[in-house]
């Protein structure tokens, strides 16, 4: 007879000695007006000092609530339920009076929130914030605290942390203020640190620096960790186990190596099957896992996961599988899986032809010429001493027929700014748009709403974009009713038709925005993006705050839907791993400024601007080794102002190559093959010519008349 779930490692301690942290049968339940929630379900694990835990699995699959269950912080109507057991240092903690609680919680035990601006107080200055806790735990004075938290935010690596004390939450970037809520948590230099999703909010760079200074800190004040995050590649660097758990109980459990090289449930597999690779071919499909995690108000019987998966047979349907397997490595599924599918043929770059015949330039569709956006802020009487942010620079692409263009850097580079300025959202100060030879900008009235049909987009936050107050059908209406295009009826089956085409029943019509998924407001974004037939779609980070799982399967719709309607894209985002896949030609913008463009193999094999060069270094992979051994690259410190730009190249204040030049000149771009141009003084490539460029039109571009006979054709060499 198979053991049961609940004696599993969580109960077997290696090398005889008790576990920092012993987690046994954990269930948390939670009571909502119509039935109860199993939020988590018989969960139990070991956690040894010093040791670092992954928790993974799409969102609404316990990750978080385990984490709040641990710290005994659980939502209205929320309770451990059963056997729940959680030892700390052996001491149990279910069942201890709050005020016990209160003595453990921030001192011996911590967490890092998954979002700081929400997470700290905007009426307090992080230095009160960060002091709270030794103030309450340690007893001593008021001084004294504010002298520990100076300390530790120097020690999260906030800079000036003195001059900081007195700043307030708003005042900080994301990622300085993900410094700040690291720094409450380690104020007390707990025992254990769960740190729940603490980069998804964040840049790829400072996504970099935040991980790296968690794992240094762990290592030099000797703590245990739980790192909980849908993002394989952070725990895959990062995490000596890794717990995968889906629909509240663990799927499978093992060493991380162990884990992406040899998993055995087919959740697993299908979850790092569907990220797309920097290596990806992008005229492939990507792997998806089909359908939603189910309602855990009303579970299934039998596996969760068998409605969903590619070998359920009616025994999975039936009965439920037990977390069983070798010591060290168990795993909750009928018909375990071999490994990681093989996806060769689908995810290997091909090698680009260099005797391939050159393809005539197609004319653009759209044009965007020397785009400059500036905000205006502060400022004192009558605008004296009016300050101004630098959004856009002299920014200048085309976009093809049936092309995709991809906008990629840090937040704050002015990527949606320059979307904006494309669909008309917002005017630019300097420059101009022109869709089809047609000058958008001059357009007035009617005409100018004519044009808008052409022109649309896909928002960041679709649940923020869409009006609540509608119903999706009202929703999916409006642009037609303000066209005036079709009678009522027509416009009702337009909605309906749109809702097939992105994959959703026409039920869906009599629905409100919060009655969907994240993946479903997405596609309903989309569909309304497609209600008036556009030919180009600008979409602004259209699916990073999706699962990976639904990524893949929004991706693939975009790529449906492009060949479909013949559109054209814009795609921004900061993940390159996505805008490789989705776009024929890449910009990188960094601060206002467009510092290189050319194919997704240019930016990703030959990358000529540093960087570029960063980005890539910075972005997470699920491949173990790899991300253990580039821990502390990539870009370093925070992006500087808008407001005050640096002096010449603006890259120049992180840039490990940079010299006394970069400061003095602003560097031009220039051409390094086919298409392919940079703005750097000291670039990765060698250049065709030393003759600027404006505007690299397609893949198609030659080198400028100025540049070495026959060069156009050279591969760059490096430097």
């Amino acid at each position: 007879m198979t053991a049961p779930a609940t004696e599993t490692t969580a109960t077997e301690s290696r090398n005889h000695m008790s576990p920092l942290l012993e987690v046994n049968n954990l269930s948390t339940h939670i009571q909502i007006s119509n039935g109860v929630v199993q939020a988590v379900d018989d969960v139990s694990f070991q956690l040894e000092a010093g040791e670092t835990l992954g928790l993974v699995g799409e969102s609404g699959c316990g990750k978080s609530m385990t984490g709040l269950s641990l710290m005994g912080l659980l939502p209205p109507g929320g309770a451990l339920v059963g056997n729940s057991s959680v030892k700390l240092a052996g001491r149990e903690l279910v069942g201890l009076p709050e005020g016990e609680l209160r003595k453990i919680r921030g001192n011996e035990i911590a967490m890092v929130f998954q979002d700081p601006m929400s997470s700290l107080d905007p009426t307090k200055t992080i230095g009160y914030q960060v002091a709270e806790p030794v103030l309450l735990h340690r007893g001593c004075t008021k001084a004294e605290a504010m002298d520990r938290a100076a300390e530790v935010l120097g020690l999260v690596g906030l800079p000036h942390p003195k001059e900081r004390l007195k700043d307030y939450p708003h005042q900080l970037s994301g990622g300085l203020r993900q410094r700040v809520m690291i720094a409450m948590a380690l104020a007390n230099e707990p025992k254990v640190l769960i740190a729940d999703e603490p980069t998804t909010a964040l840049d790829v760079t400072i996504q970099a620096q935040i991980l790296t200074l968690l794992a240094d800190l762990k290592d030099r004040l000797g703590m245990a960790m739980i790192l909980i995050t849908h993002d394989m590649g952070v725990v895959a660097g990062h995490a000596d186990r890794i717990n995968v758990m889906y629909a509240g109980r663990i799927a499978e459990t093992t060493r991380t190596d162990t884990l992406f090289s040899a998993m055995r449930h087919p959740y697993t597999q299908g979850l790092l099957a569907s990220i797309p690779r920097l290596a990806q071919d992008n005229t492939q499909r990507l792997y998806t896992v089909p359908g939603l995690p189910p309602d855990l108000s009303d579970p299934p019987a039998g596996c969760r996961f068998a409605a969903r998966c590619a070998y359920a047979t009616s025994q999975c349907r039936d009965e439920d599988p037990v977390l069983t397997g070798p010591e060290g490595h168990k795993f909750a599924c009928w018909h375990p899986v071999n490994g990681p599918l093989d996806l060769t043929a689908s995810t290997v770059a091909k090698p680009r032809d260099e005797n391939a015949p050159e393809k005539a330039a197609p004319r653009p569709l759209l044009e965007v010429t020397d785009l400059v956006k500036e905000f205006p802020i502060g400022g004192g009487l009558f605008g004296r001493g009016r300050h101004v942010v630098h959004a856009v620079s002299g920014v200048s692409l085309s976009l093809g027929y049936g092309e995709t263009f991809g906008l990629v850097g840090e937040s704050g580079c002015g990527k949606t700014t320059l979307g904006r300025m494309i669909v008309g959202l917002d005017k630019p100060d300097v420059g101009r748009v022109t869709l089809e030879g047609q000058q958008v900008g001059s357009l007035r009235g009617r005409e100018l709403r004519r044009h808008r049909r052409d022109l649309q987009m896909m928002f960041q936050d679709p649940y923020a974009s869409l009006d609540p107050r509608m119903r999706v059908g009202a929703i999916l209406r409006e642009p037609l009713q303000v066209q005036g295009i079709g009678s009522a009826r027509e416009q009702l089956d337009r909605a309906a038709e749109l809702l097939a085409e992105v994959g959703l029943p026409k039920s869906a019509l009599e629905r409100f925005p919060h009655e969907f998924s994240g993946g479903q407001r997405q596609r309903i974004g989309l569909a309304r993006a497609l209600t008036l037939n556009p030919k180009v779609i600008v979409a602004d980070e259209p699916v990073s705050a999706l699962d990976v799982s639904i990524r893949a399967q929004v991706l693939n719709l975009m790529k449906r839907l492009q060949a479909s309607h013949e559109l054209s894209y814009v795609v921004i985002s900061h993940d390159l791993a996505v805008v490789k896949y989705l776009a024929d030609r890449i910009g990188v913008m960094y601060l206002g400024k467009m510092v290189e463009v050319g194919s997704g193999d240019d930016i990703y094999q030959r990358a000529a601007h540093p960087y570029t060069a960063g980005l890539l270094e910075a972005i997470p992979v699920p491949e173990p080794e790899a991300e253990r051994s580039k821990r502390g690259g990539g870009i370093k410190g925070e992006l500087p102002s808008p407001v005050a730009p640096p002096s010449g190249c603006r890259f120049r204040t992180r840039c490990p190559l940079a010299q006394e030049r970069c400061a003095e000149e602003e560097p031009a771009l220039r051409l390094f093959g086919t298409g392919h141009a940079a703005a750097c003084h000291f670039p990765l490539q060698t250049p065709l010519s030393d003759a600027p460029v404006t505007v690299v039109t397609s893949s198609t571009e030659t080198a400028p008349e100025t540049a070495p006979e026959g060069a156009a054709g050279d591969e760059p060499a490096a430097v």
